[in-house]
């Protein structure tokens, strides 16, 4: 059986970022999203311990084998980034990279832009929010579930997210030489498209697509065009089992 599709959430997300994607891929599609420890979900919270690179093994390595592609989201599409620059590492075909984070040089980085990343934290979760609900959530009620969310994930969550993206100058790019689409939104305040497009200049073999009117989701907030590209992209890579038609009586 194929490796089918993986799905990895953001940071403060979790897998039901994915049903619209997952609502418009092929039922044959064997697909796997799984929660992982920066889920946004009850119950959970940040471990100082956890290592995000042994996550993102441990869910490639799942039932079904090695996924055949990758589609990644914000902090987790750096995550992997880092897993498949060790070329020991069992790799799929392709990756998709949604909102990924990059900076070319530590130069890049001041103290500005750490305080505005802090700062912006919890307006880029209540965005989340508000996308995923698609307006059925409340003002008040979605404030008081992104202090929620912030909380639980605490400051080594952020830290963690931080440290990640101050490390991508030190990325070895050239190790990534398997095709990567990157999608981003011209409107995220976070992972801003000068980011996407200087990391799409620095892969041996990527295809950038920047969608308009778009910010930090693109998955949820434009569901149509994001699935038409990845189902475009993985056609390349996956082979789709074919549904078997009932035999005639």
């Amino acid at each position: 059986m194929s490796g089918g599709l993986l799905l990895l959430h953001g940071l403060a997300g979790g897998p039901l970022a994915w049903a619209p994607l997952r609502a418009r891929l092929p039922e044959t599609l064997p697909v796997r999203a799984p929660v992982l420890p920066w889920s946004a979900g009850e119950g959970l919270r940040w471990d100082h311990r956890a290592d995000p690179v042994r996550a993102v093994a441990g869910a490639m390595a799942g039932p079904g084998g090695v996924p055949d592609v990758v589609v990644a989201h914000s902090y987790a599409a750096n995550v992997l980034l880092t897993l498949l620059a060790d070329r020991t590492r069992p790799r799929p075909a392709a990756v998709v990279l949604v909102a990924p984070f990059y900076r070319a040089s530590e130069e890049d980085f001041d103290w500005a832009a750490m305080t505005r990343y802090m700062d912006g934290f919890l307006p880029l979760i209540d965005e989340g929010l508000r996308v995923g609900s698609a307006g059925r959530l409340s003002g008040e009620l979605r404030a008081s579930m992104a202090l929620r969310i912030r909380d639980r994930l605490g400051p080594y969550g952020w830290i963690r997210f931080f440290d990640a993206y101050l490390r991508t100058p030190f990325l070895d790019t050239a190790a990534l030489d398997l095709p990567v689409l990157i999608v981003g939104g011209e409107q995220d305040p976070a992972a801003r498209p000068r980011d996407a497009r200087a990391l799409a200049a620095a892969l041996p073999d990527c295809r950038l697509e920047l969608l308009p009117a778009c910010g930090h989701n693109a998955m949820i907030e434009h569901p149509d065009r994001f699935a038409d590209l990845v189902r475009g992209f993985l056609a390349r890579f996956v082979p789709i089992p074919i549904r078997k038609q009932p035999e005639p009586i």
